[in-house]
């Protein structure tokens, strides 16, 4: 089989590239292990998506946003960061913005549900499913990619978006910055007695991070972020015990909580690529850079990312350049190491700060809450790195 491109991994990143690419010459093959039924309709995982104002746009262009039952989509016009047992918060309102909303919660399903749609509606997109990619190979005039089902791939330039652990990233021996927090994340979706007002709070409680992420309705996603050694206890927590302790850590701002199905947990981890490319390939999503939860901005980075390096390579096709040229996919790797770089140290250490016991560290936080409350120029640059308002 031949393709100009051929994408590792079907998740709503690499989809979102797929779809990029579908107003160009192009011929695009993506793979991926799962079948197509649970691509097109996504098992509960638990995760919400929060998307800034410019994935919006992105996914709009795409497509993809139209594609969303609008009915699922929250919207957040508040944010509380607060410390410890502190009543005090760092607070961000969609008033200082041009916007009538930071931000957009969305279930991730419906994000992998609707990208696939779109993705595989694109008539220059084929999606090969239920298949593993047993080994590839790439020299300089081509890529050659065997799949577990003995079919054989041809193509120009391979790009991988397999998630953080990415096996293609490790196979060209592309080092990757891997932070282990030594955490495990609980999500859950609650029910409550109160009206949220559509203010989502992250609370740094101490030995634990708590959000609170508002839903449609009276309901809210929680993110419990827990060290690993206490996530089995939490996880088999009785309903009714687990009610109570959610409610009291969030001293009863939404009054009775009750938790709606499942819980759900996931270990915590970041990871940073040295570099997104190489000869004839390159990576996106998770591949690249894989972000802590607490700046919610994983998949819009990847979002982002996949957008860059499609515009690339479509003004490398009209400008008749070779698309996969090392030009081309450096402009990429300098333009997103440049938007990554700084948000993924920035979190990691104020992760570490907001983590650390240490009685310098808990001094240290409330300086910053009030600081970046009452300064004006930090708080502004803060609510553009979290909204991508424009």
């Amino acid at each position: 089989m031949n393709f100009d491109v051929v994408i590792v991994g079907a998740g709503p990143v690499g989809l979102s590239f797929a779809k990029a690419l579908s107003n160009t010459s192009l011929n695009v093959a993506i793979i991926d292990r799962q079948t197509s039924a649970s691509l097109a309709s996504p098992s509960e995982d638990g995760r919400e998506i929060a998307l800034t104002h410019l994935s919006k746009r992105i996914l709009t262009r795409f497509g993809i946003w139209q594609e969303i039952d609008q009915n699922e989509i929250s919207l957040i016009k508040e944010a509380k960061v607060i410390n410890g047992a502190s009543p005090y918060s760092l607070h961000f309102n969609h008033q200082d913005t041009s916007e009538n909303t930071l931000g957009h919660l969305i279930p991730n399903r419906l994000i992998r549900a609707a990208a696939y749609k779109v993705a595989k509606e694109s008539k220059n997109t084929k999606i090969i499913t239920n298949v593993d990619m047993d080994s590839f190979n790439i020299d300089e005039n081509k890529v050659e990619v065997k799949l577990s089902n003995k079919e054989v791939i041809h193509s120009s330039l391979m790009i991988a978006a397999d998630g953080r652990l990415s096996n293609a990233r490790r196979s060209m021996g592309i080092p990757s910055d891997v932070k282990d927090f030594g955490k495990t994340v609980i999500v859950c979706k609650m029910e409550h007695e109160k009206p949220h007002n559509n203010v989502a709070y992250e609370c740094f409680h101490y030995g634990r991070t708590l959000a609170v992420l508002p839903m449609i309705g009276n309901f809210s996603s929680i993110v419990i972020t827990i060290s690993s050694d206490q996530a089995d206890s939490i996880m088999a927590m009785e309903d009714q015990a687990f009610n109570r302790d959610i409610q009291s850590r969030f001293n009863s701002r939404l009054g009775k909580m009750m938790i709606v199905g499942n819980k759900y947990s996931y270990p915590l981890f970041a990871s940073h690529a040295s570099h997104f490319h190489a000869n004839r390939f390159a990576l996106i999503g998770d591949a690249s850079v894989g972000m802590h939860p607490v700046t919610a901005h994983g998949f819009n980075l990847g979002l982002r990312g996949s957008e860059t390096l499609a515009t690339f390579i479509e003004e490398a096709l009209s400008n008749k350049d070779d698309f996969t040229s090392d030009k081309i996919l450096s402009k990429y790797n300098q333009k997103h190491q440049r938007t990554t770089r700084p948000l993924y140290y920035g979190t990691n250490l104020l992760v570490d700060l907001y983590n650390s016991e240490k009685l310098s560290a808990k001094v240290l936080r409330r300086f910053a809450l009030r600081f970046g409350n009452n300064f004006w120029p930090v708080k502004r640059l803060i609510m553009g790195q979290l909204t991508e308002v424009q």
